[in-house]
């Protein structure tokens, strides 16, 4: 794993959190919360190859 895609996604998660911040404050809920399901959706794009990766590599280790 690389460290470029930790900071990925902690960028991501500050970006999130301080939108989801300035609209909840500003009484605009649902878009709050929309914002936050974005931002999982788009993190979790990009881990899905990764995640792809490690259990192709668990896979060849135990020989399945």
């Amino acid at each position: 794993m690389d460290v470029s895609l930790i900071l990925k996604v902690a960028g991501i998660g500050i970006l999130v959190g301080v939108a989801s911040s300035i609209l909840g404050k500003s009484g605009r809920d649902e878009q709050a919360m929309f914002v936050g399901l974005a931002g999982i959706v788009v993190v979790m794009l990009m881990l899905v190859g990764e995640i792809g990766e490690l259990f192709l590599s668990i896979r060849s280790i135990f020989g399945f």
